[in-house]
């Protein structure tokens, strides 16, 4: 089997079970040699002899996770690796390992917030998650089979690392509110989770419980694979309604929710309203600026121009648009970190926030964490955002491109837009911009980008007042048009 189809920017996933109606082909061969040549491939990398390496493994609450987990710790194992059964975990704990209990490796397995049938491979390193490159020199050494076998086999330790993880994240509020952890520096408080029956449940229990809290009305904290109730997402809708009425029925001062293996995170105001992508990122900036007016902030290029205004002129940051994708926004922030600049904060709108002080880990927990200490002082979340001017209307539209070069023909579309934006006065292209192309109208703004991976073109359209989506849709159908190879129709949802 060729393993390219299961690489996934910078993870491994696929159908690993056929419950959902379709073929596998994250099989547990395709497991077994891919962490197989993962070995090979960090011996090769950090010079070390296989039998010396300590790589911990966990995995989220899918139902296929402990089954996976067999196949890795087999395949390390017989390289001669020594392997920490973390058992049930986050992800973001799966780096930490790195950091607490100095492995040399740590593999998660995961598909994020993707459906009940699919499950993965993350890896990480002590400097971090492995990038795309990396990912595609592992498959190429698993397409050739590359394996270490070593005379003498490896052993298993097993270690509830989530009870470590928690209590850091413990800590963390008591040392930022100045109490002990039986002074129960949460009391008075009632905060819920919704888990979406993922990993995120300990939240709740290990963490605010423990400091006094009360979590009633807490949802889905269980853990089960089959995510019963809706999708561990804090993108998606049904999940937002979910811990949005959560906190309105419980009289909450705050509801928190994760995604399956909780390396994102959202949450909601006491008024039940959502503070999720823009109002999130407003958040975070808030918190990890510390009042710091020469801060940067680097985001993905989809945010709003209100959170521009609120970033730069509310709090004196400096604001750096950069490219979609996790990954791209926290390798950009370290970048400027190594050139000089102080950037404390790396967010991208899907809610993976990455923060200096944490190794630019993108952590849901360690994000509300940060949130709730806010709460533990007294802030009021919702005033702190109440500057923040949001979009009267969002929309993204995603034109496919039916063509063998489709990059080339996406680049092409893209320059041909910025030429004809430059010949109409209603129209601002932004130079701060740094993927595809953002134009300002008089409605708002749109932005044209070309996706990564895909023969696909992204439309994202804002605008500040009712109808104004409709109109810029409008505006734009005739240009669109005249590329053959891009299929527009989607844009006429917006026009109807």
């Amino acid at each position: 089997m060729d393993y390219n189809s299961l690489k996934s920017g910078t993870d491994i996933r696929g159908i690993a079970s056929d419950k959902g109606g379709k073929e596998v082909n994250l099989t547990t061969d395709a497991v077994y040699d891919i962490t197989a040549a993962f070995v090979a491939w960090y011996v090769n990398k950090y010079q070390k002899n296989p039998h010396e390496l300590v790589i911990a493994v966990g995995h989220d609450s899918r139902i296929t996770g402990e089954t996976i987990a067999r196949y890795v710790q087999n395949a390390l194992i017989n390289a001669g690796v020594t392997v920490i059964d973390c058992g049930l975990s986050s992800t973001p704990a799966m780096f930490m390992t790195t950091v607490d209990l100095k492995t040399d490796a740590a593999i998660e397995i995961t598909a994020s917030h993707h459906p009940f049938d699919r499950n993965g491979l993350k890896f990480f390193t002590p400097e971090g998650g492995l990038d795309g490159s990396d990912i595609s020199e592992i498959v190429a050494l698993a397409n050739n089979g590359e394996e270490i076998i070593c005379n003498c086999a490896g052993v298993v330790v097993k270690l509830n690392y989530m009870s470590v993880y928690a209590a850091r994240l413990r800590r963390m509020i008591c040392d930022a509110v100045g109490k002990r952890e039986d002074e129960k520096p949460l009391n008075g408080y009632k905060i819920v989770v919704d888990a979406g029956n993922g990993v995120g449940g300990f939240y709740a229990r290990d963490v605010l419980e423990r400091l006094g809290a009360d979590i009633t009305g807490s949802r889905f904290l269980e853990p089960d694979g089959m995510f019963p109730n809706h999708i561990p997402n804090p993108e998606d809708g049904k999940a937002m309604e979910s811990i949005c009425s959560a906190v309105l029925e419980a009289k909450a001062d705050l509801g928190l929710i994760f995604d399956t293996d909780v390396d994102r995170a959202g949450c909601v105001g006491s008024d039940g309203k959502e503070i999720n992508r823009d109002r999130l990122i407003a958040l975070a900036a808030y918190i990890a600026a510390e009042g710091r007016r020469d801060a940067v902030i680097v985001t993905d290029s989809v945010t709003s121009d209100g959170l521009k205004t609120f970033l730069e002129d509310e709090l004196g940051c400096t604001h750096y648009r950069y490219r979609r994708g996790y990954k791209n926004v926290i390798n950009k922030a370290i970048e400027l970190v190594n050139e000089g600049m102080d950037c404390p904060l790396a967010i991208e709108t899907s809610g993976h926030a990455a923060l200096r002080e944490n190794y630019f880990l993108d952590d849901g927990a360690y994000l509300v964490t940060k949130i709730v200490i806010e709460l533990a002082r007294g802030k009021d979340i919702n005033s702190i955002l109440s500057t923040l001017k949001m979009p009267c209307e969002e929309k993204e539209v995603r034109f496919t491109i039916n063509c063998e070069h489709f990059k080339v023909y996406g680049q092409r579309v893209i320059d041909a837009l910025e030429e004809f934006a430059s010949t109409r006065p209603e129209y601002r292209i932004a130079d701060d911009n740094r993927e595809g192309i953002r134009i300002s109208t008089e409605n708002g703004w749109f932005l044209l980008r070309l996706s990564v991976h895909d023969p696909v073109m992204p439309l994202n359209f804002a605008s500040d007042v009712k109808g104004g989506i409709k109109k810029d849709a409008e505006a734009l159908k005739s240009f669109f048009s005249q590329f053959d190879c891009l299929d527009i129709s989607a844009l006429d949802s917006l026009i109807i």
